[in-house]
């Protein structure tokens, strides 16, 4: 008989320096870590709603932001980022906001992640500069 072994859940978090180059190397990652649990069939998804998630924290802050992965089912990945606006982009929140205009040229990045992850949310961290900002998240698991 073969032993059984117990896998814990497993997270990775990748703080990442307010540089243009930034993204492209936490998708980079992303990939490994699907690759190395045998999620890599989620990568186009995964690395869809990492994206997006990662310009608007490259757009909004002035600083460091994070990257975070999560198993969030074990055929699922949970991708969140955090960065130091405390503001949830319209749209996000608990209501869904209005989608942004036809000819707007910004804004919509973040309607994809809702149309395209299984589940989505955003919420604000405390004040103190310490713990402050806000994580935005979103999920998409193996069919």
């Amino acid at each position: 008989m073969l032993p059984t072994t117990v896998s814990p859940p497993w997270s990775y978090t990748l703080t990442l320096p307010h540089d243009p180059r930034a993204p492209g190397i936490a998708r980079t990652t992303l990939r490994a870590v699907l690759a190395t649990y045998g999620l890599a069939e989620l990568a186009p998804t995964a690395e869809l709603l990492a994206a997006e998630m990662l310009s608007n924290a490259h757009c909004h802050t002035q600083g460091p932001y994070a990257l975070r992965l999560r198993e969030a089912t074990p055929q699922g990945i949970r991708v969140a980022v955090w960065d130091s606006n405390p503001q949830i982009p319209p749209g996000f929140g608990t209501t869904g906001g209005p989608p942004a205009p036809e000819d707007a040229e910004s804004g919509r990045g973040l309607q994809l992640v809702r149309a395209c992850a299984d589940a989505w949310g955003a919420y604000r961290l405390g004040d103190a500069p310490a713990n402050h900002g806000k994580l935005l998240w979103a999920e998409c698991a193996q069919k």
